[in-house]
This record gives C-alpha cells, sequence and structure tokens, in this order.
C-alpha cells in the first residue's frame, strides 16, 4: 500500500497551509499555543471562518453544504490544522449529529437542522452517559414515555461536554422496558430551553468548567423529534460512535505535542545539558514518537479503506486506544520537562524560569483534564474488549 500522498493531495495539503496562515487569527493560534484553550469566543470565529470558506462541513456532501472532501483530505485538514495552533471544531453537531442525520434522519429534519450547524444558529451537545451508565451505555435509565403527539422525558444526563454553550441536545432514551436493554433505546433531539430541563456544572479536578450534568423532569418532546424508528436507538448510538472514537484519536493534536515537546526538550538544561541528551528522557521521547508514527500509519491505512470503499469495524476502537494513550504520555513528558513550572499553581517565582515556554502555566491543567481522554466515548478497558472479540471471532 503506498502511504504517500497524491500530487493532488499534495496540492491539497499546500491549499490548506496557505489558507491557515492567512485566515487563522493570530490571536486565536497564540492562546491555544499556549496552552490556555480556546474561549467561546474563539470557536465561533473560527467556526464562522471555515463556513464561509466552505470547509467546515468538508465531508459532508456537496447537497448538504460540504466539499465531499474524503478521509485523506480530512486527515490533511486536521492535522494541519492542529499544528497550526487553530482551535478545535465542536464536534457535536458537526461531527456526530450531522452524519447521524444524512444517515437516519428525515428530509423534513435534514432541512431543518444541517443547516443551522453549519451557520452557527444551533450548538448541539450529548446526551448519552448516564450515573451509572457510562461504558455500559445501555443500561441507561433516562425514560420517554409516548403521550399523545409528545415523549414525556425523565431522567439525568452526565458528563455533557460545553453544554453550557449549547442550545440543543441530542440524546438516548428508554421507550421500551421489555427484552433486552439495546432493543428498547431512541434517539431524540430536544431544545435546551424546553420547560423541565435544568443543567448545572461540574468542575473538573483542574478547575475548568467544560462539563454539566442535565435534569429532565416531565420534558415534552414532540414526537417529530425521533430519529429513525423508536427503538432503533442503539443501532444509532454505535453509529455516532464510530466517529467519536476515531476523532478522540486526535492524531493532529498529538503530532502538535510531540512537536512542542521536542522543542522544549532541546531548551530545558538538566546538569548543563539539553533534556534531550539525558538517556533516560531522550528513550521516552523515542519510544513515544516511534508509537505515533505508528499511529499515523494506522490511521491512513484506515482512512484508505474507508475511501476504497471498505468497511471498518473494531478498528476505531484501536485509534481511540492508541490516540488517548499517547496523548497522556506527551503530556506526562511535558510535566516532567518542565519540573517545578508545571505544578498545579505555579510561585510567581517561576515565572522568571528560563527553561518555561510560553505554555507552561497551563501544563498541569492540560495534564489532569487529559486524564479523562482514556474514559469518554467508551473506556480503553471496554475498547481493548471489543477489540479482543472483533479480531478473535472466526
Amino acid at each position: 500500500m503506498d502511504l504517500s500522498y497524491s500530487p493532488q493531495e499534495q496540492a491539497f495539503l499546500a491549499e490548506v497551509q496557505a489558507f491557515l496562515a492567512e485566515a487563522l487569527p493570530s490571536d486565536i493560534s497564540n492562546r491555544v499555543a499556549s496552552g490556555a484553550g480556546a474561549t467561546r469566543d474563539d470557536m465561533e470565529r473560527w467556526h464562522t471562518i471555515l463556513n464561509e470558506k466552505g470547509w467546515l462541513g468538508g465531508t459532508w456532501p456537496v447537497e448538504h453544504g460540504g466539499q465531499g472532501w474524503g478521509p485523506i483530505e480530512l486527515h490533511i485538514f486536521e492535522e494541519e490544522s492542529a499544528l497550526a495552533n487553530a482551535p478545535r471544531i465542536v464536534p457535536f453537531g458537526l461531527k456526530m449529529l450531522g452524519p447521524v442525520l444524512m444517515q437516519f434522519g428525515t428530509a423534513a429534519q435534514q432541512a431543518e437542522y444541517l443547516p443551522r450547524i453549519l451557520d452557527g444558529r444551533d450548538w448541539w451537545c450529548q446526551g448519552y452517559s448516564e450515573p451509572g451508565a457510562g461504558s455500559d451505555l445501555a443500561s441507561l435509565k433516562t425514560r420517554a414515555d409516548q403521550d399523545g403527539e409528545h415523549y414525556i422525558v425523565n431522567g439525568q444526563k452526565t458528563w455533557t461536554t460545553l453544554g453550557q454553550y449549547a442550545n440543543r441536545i441530542f440524546c438516548l432514551v428508554r421507550t421500551k422496558f421489555e427484552g433486552k436493554p439495546q432493543e428498547g433505546i431512541s434517539f431524540l433531539l430536544m431544545d435546551l430551553d424546553m420547560p423541565g430541563i435544568e443543567m448545572r456544572p461540574i468542575r473538573l479536578i483542574e478547575g475548568g468548567y467544560e462539563v454539566n450534568e442535565v435534569f429532565f423532569t416531565d420534558v415534552r418532546v414532540p414526537v417529530g423529534n425521533l430519529v429513525g424508528e423508536e427503538n432503533m436507538g442503539w443501532t444509532i448510538a454505535k453509529y455516532l460512535l464510530g466517529h467519536e472514537r476515531t476523532n478522540i484519536a486526535g492524531t493532529g493534536f498529538s503530532v502538535q505535542a510531540y512537536a512542542q515537546l521536542k522543542d522544549l526538550a532541546q531548551r530545558v538544561t538538566r546538569n548543563g545539558k539539553p533534556l534531550i541528551q539525558n538517556p533516560l528522557f531522550a528513550a521516552r521521547m523515542a519510544s513515544v514518537e516511534a508509537e505515533l508514527e505508528a499511529m499515523k500509519i494506522t490511521n491512513l491505512r484506515m482512512l484508505s479503506t474507508a475511501a476504497t470503499g471498505g468497511q471498518l469495524t473494531h478498528e476505531p476502537s484501536m485509534l481511540k486506544i492508541k490516540g488517548t494513550v499517547i496523548r497522556q504520555e506527551l503530556n506526562d513528558l511535558a510535566r516532567r520537562a518542565l519540573g517545578p513550572a508545571a505544578a498545579p499553581f505555579p510561585s510567581e517565582d517561576l515565572d522568571n524560569l528560563a527553561i518555561a515556554p510560553p505554555c507552561h502555566g497551563h501544563n498541569a491543567a492540560g495534564y489532569f483534564n487529559n486524564r479523562k481522554i482514556s474514559i469518554y466515548g467508551g473506556s480503553n478497558e471496554i475498547q481493548r474488549n471489543i477489540l479482543a472479540k472483533g479480531m478473535m471471532r472466526p
């Protein structure tokens, strides 16, 4: 298999690099590069810039406002965006709900919601996990009982990422209580301003606020907000999770983080020598670099398979595991390189450390925050079980 870019893909790579150099606002890229992360305004501004270029829904079909990119073009765009310190594109509407509506939604739902995802009128969040129903998602208990032209929804969702910015939520709910748990789940769309919905913030270990818990009390949701058929939500959930797990791998983010780590290790000194010359530290860097290169090749192989019409089954689970482990290792190595400057609450004295790059003040927050990436989207332990079953099945 030839994993090198074709002339057309090389031309696209150059186009992406030129666009990022011209269109990405410097204040946004500087904030992302510093480790502080993008603000809501940053994400919305970048969303608008990409939509005006026509690249926001790059992989969407042209008839739905996209470019019809193949997986290789998407890989190029995401890796170059990460290297340029562009903000993360919020995935819930664009990469999760959008493909679901194209696959399972009615024409009316597609006409209503897809344009609003692209132009930013709707910010979606995801209502999957519940207390007691995370990786074991089929055990969810939020219920939707039909009452004429409405479902009456009661229950709770948790770990709702960026829900504080959202105006809509897509949810898995239980509509049948007999038989296998997977057979009684449905997929509903809701407006967050509906009576009976309450969102409460959850503070994370590093002090940040990006996740929430959501409570539903007798929420009346029109039956027309059901996506697909009633009780087929598990099929939709698996389809959506395949997109989410591949996205969580974050190959582009790891490439960018490794470049920052390498620069840091060349500037930090231990015993009068650059840290990159320390045998133990250099060995760990070499190991994670080899893992990263292997993941990039594996990712390209999977993208090539998808581009030629092949089916991916358990492969997204492999990417999810390796991608999250690599990102956490890169966080740990940067923390070790910075030493005292990586303290969660460094004293003012540390601000004058010559070794500290612009991102040092946010290193601890990034390290603690990324402990979660091996858990959400289906924990790595669960993904290993999926791989074992898929690869050992006759």
